[in-house]
């Protein structure tokens, strides 16, 4: 698989809808994570990223101006114990409860499809990344329409044990711009993170890379494997 450096990915496509890049930095002391919203209408571009607890949740930033928030208003992040679930969607909910019930990542998402938005069927995609005793995997998915009528799901999980220093995967929405959006197709994109050692690195990197009339809002986090500890940042177009 070629291997992409993250700016080099998230800039090749002017539309890729809503992403997520999970990984292992270079020096092997933090798992990473990185999500992003896009947006094309006016309603979705009046978000913004706040943090809500360990996780982070959409806002309006302006209400008034709000006119569908059935879509775009969830908690993209939420953290229960050691396993921070990261979702373009109300699947946040669905897997944070299921693994509360003691089902897997992949048994909760089993419940879900992509989203009702036809004609583009907005694929569902989701990572769980989880971090114990200095250790890391994670894993990711994605929900999508495999038929243009929106009567079939096809369900994908990719398992990654043991990541590579320096490594990540990425996964987005969308292939590009379209009518109706082109779904992602594939496994996830394997990214270089070479020379991205900080939070704020990443968080920048990836925002700069973005299409500026597109981009909404960004959130980064790193995760010390050895403490637990956090650091995040937040990017909003709209601050």
């Amino acid at each position: 698989m070629q291997i992409l450096s993250l700016e080099k990915a998230l800039s090749r496509y002017d539309y890729p809808g809503r992403g997520i890049v999970t990984g292992l930095s270079s020096d092997s002391k933090y798992a990473l994570t990185i999500y992003f919203i896009m947006g094309r209408s006016e309603n979705s571009r009046n978000r913004v990223f706040i943090a809500d607890g360990k996780g982070i949740r959409t806002q309006a930033f302006d209400p008034s101006k709000m006119t569908d928030p059935s879509l775009i208003i969830y908690s993209p992040v939420r953290v229960l114990g050691q396993n921070t679930i990261v979702t373009n969607g109300d699947q946040t909910d669905t897997v944070y409860d299921g693994l509360k019930q003691d089902l897997t990542f992949q048994q909760s998402l089993n419940s879900r499809t992509f989203e009702p938005d036809a004609p583009n069927f907005t694929p569902r995609i989701s990572s769980l990344l989880q971090v114990s005793d200095g250790t890391f995997s994670f894993k990711m998915s994605i929900l999508k329409s495999m038929d243009k009528e929106g009567k079939s799901c096809g369900r994908y999980c990719f398992d990654y044990d043991k990541p590579i220093a320096g490594q990540a995967r990425f996964i987005h929405t969308y292939m590009g711009d379209g009518n109706p959006l082109p779904s992602f197709e594939g496994e996830p994109e394997l990214l270089d993170l070479s020379g991205i050692a900080t939070v704020e690195k990443a968080a920048d990197l990836a925002w700069k890379s973005l299409n500026q009339d597109n981009k909404v809002s960004l959130f980064a986090r790193f995760i010390e494997l050895s403490s637990g500890k956090t650091f995040d940042k937040i990017i909003n177009k709209n601050a």
